[in-house]
């Protein structure tokens, strides 16, 4: 049993990909980034999700082997 509601988890899901958030993640600079890193984090359920399952703010880079024990295969 997942300690995750179903609605975090779709959203996390939603956040990882998110075109703006994953060009933040990736490139870890540029206008996507300081967007996420200073206001969207602050006011996206997807983004706020994000960080409540992953233990991680929504800029920070996570690896496949993070998302897979997350959502399995």
């Amino acid at each position: 049993m997942s300690k995750y509601t179903e609605a975090q988890l779709n959203d996390a899901k939603t956040c990882l990909e998110c075109p703006i958030c994953r060009k933040a993640r990736k490139k870890q600079k540029g206008f996507a980034y300081w967007f996420v890193r200073l206001v969207d984090r602050k006011v996206c359920p997807k983004c706020q999700a994000f960080e409540v399952v992953f233990g991680r703010r929504a800029f920070e880079p996570i690896t496949d082997e993070e998302i897979k024990a997350v959502y399995g295969s």
